[in-house]
């Protein structure tokens, strides 16, 4: 068996599905990077059998604020239809997988400020045992992707959960920017990526599928 055999395992253990195992794709975007990956997110998770909902996170800027960028303002328009996430919906998921944006090396405020809501499931034991991962962008190459999935993580395991991260599971992270922590990628000023992250998206997603369906059939 070579190196990557062993590193990586077969193609077949990787991609064995699970059935009803329940994935909350949880995003923050102003300008419609984390929503793509979301939607790529979804996709990895259906494949591997999962059943999905992407919810964003709810927009607390100011309405002036989203006005003066076109890009900010086209993409609110345009996903005025995605439903945005509740409690209830952490409660339901087996998994959630975030995609969030880097403010500085850390989570969005949207997002601390629906992360600071969870306290009365986190208390209640509602969050525990539930298998998370993360993925963000960033306008540089290092402008804070690593530090701001671990910012959240950190969050993740005061909850008590499970976190699946990538690592080197499959020879595509070495393609897509090698992030262990979580798939990243970096935007230009034209808001367009620059590295080809889906395939890196949809193997995290797939692989936060197969662990929660460890984790679901371990507690049944």
């Amino acid at each position: 068996m070579g190196f990557f055999s062993k590193l990586f395992g077969t193609q077949q253990k990787e991609e064995t599905t699970m059935e009803n195992v329940k994935v909350a794709v949880i995003y923050y975007s102003s300008t419609g990077t984390n929503y793509k990956m979301a939607q790529w997110a979804e996709e990895g998770a259906k494949e591997a059998g999962a059943e999905v909902k992407v919810l964003k996170v709810p927009e607390t800027a100011p309405q002036g604020a989203i006005e003066s960028n076109p890009a900010w303002k086209a993409h609110v328009k345009a996903t005025k239809d995605v439903p945005e996430v509740t409690l209830a919906d952490l409660e339901w998921a087996d998994a959630i997988i975030f995609s969030i944006p880097t403010r500085f090396g850390n989570v969005p405020g949207q997002v601390k400020q629906f992360i600071d809501t969870t306290g009365g499931l986190w208390f209640n034991g509602k969050l525990a045992n539930k298998v998370v991962s993360a993925m963000t962008s960033a306008q540089n190459p290092h402008g804070g992707q690593e530090q701001t999935i671990l910012s959240l993580y950190t969050t993740m395991h005061h909850w008590g959960a499970i976190v699946a991260s990538p690592g080197y599971t499959d020879p595509v992270l070495f393609t897509t920017g090698g992030n262990p922590y979580g798939t990243s990628v970096t935007v230009d000023q034209e808001g367009n990526m620059v590295e080809n992250v889906e395939p890196a998206v949809k193997h995290q997603a797939k692989r936060t599928v197969t662990v929660a369906g460890w984790v679901k059939q371990g507690n049944q």
